[in-house]
């Protein structure tokens, strides 16, 4: 190919092409958190993947219902509100509302919280690996 037969053009499909193939999969992942069942379903890309048992907001205490996405994550985080109590693996997505591990096991399943979702510490590394994966913007919460 000589210079004036277009090989910038080529060099930049190629480019573009190499991009490509190595940019990370996304997916939809759909969480769906049922406060009258106390459970949370998380299906990727229309698949259902996972479904464990919650403690929402005890009364006095509401879960907020609606369509989230998540605002932040931290593996590690401590309530500033809550007597520092930890929060590992958080999925922030409503002002300081999240999802995120407890080491209240024997509460999951009925409503326990201060309006964050909690879940099984192991559980909760899971999904937060999974929207980490997928992507922020790929991810929506439902609560009802």
């Amino acid at each position: 190919m000589s210079l004036s037969s277009g090989w910038r053009p080529a060099v930049a499909a190629a480019f573009a092409l190499s991009c490509l193939s190595v940019a990370p999969a996304s997916a939809d992942v759909v969480v769906q958190i049922s406060k009258s069942s106390q459970r949370m379903s998380v299906s990727v890309n229309g698949q259902p993947r996972y479904t464990w048992p919650v403690s929402t907001g005890r009364s006095g205490y509401g879960t907020p219902s609606g369509v989230f996405h998540p605002q932040m994550m931290a593996r590690r985080w401590f309530s500033k509100k809550y007597y520092n109590s930890p929060m590992p693996h958080s999925i922030f997505f409503y002002h300081g509302f999240a999802i995120h591990g407890t080491t209240e096991l024997r509460r999951l399943g009925g409503p326990a919280s201060h309006g964050c979702v909690r879940l099984h510490p192991s559980n909760a590394a899971t999904l937060y690996a999974l929207v980490e994966r997928n992507g922020r913007g790929n991810t929506r919460i439902e609560i009802y």
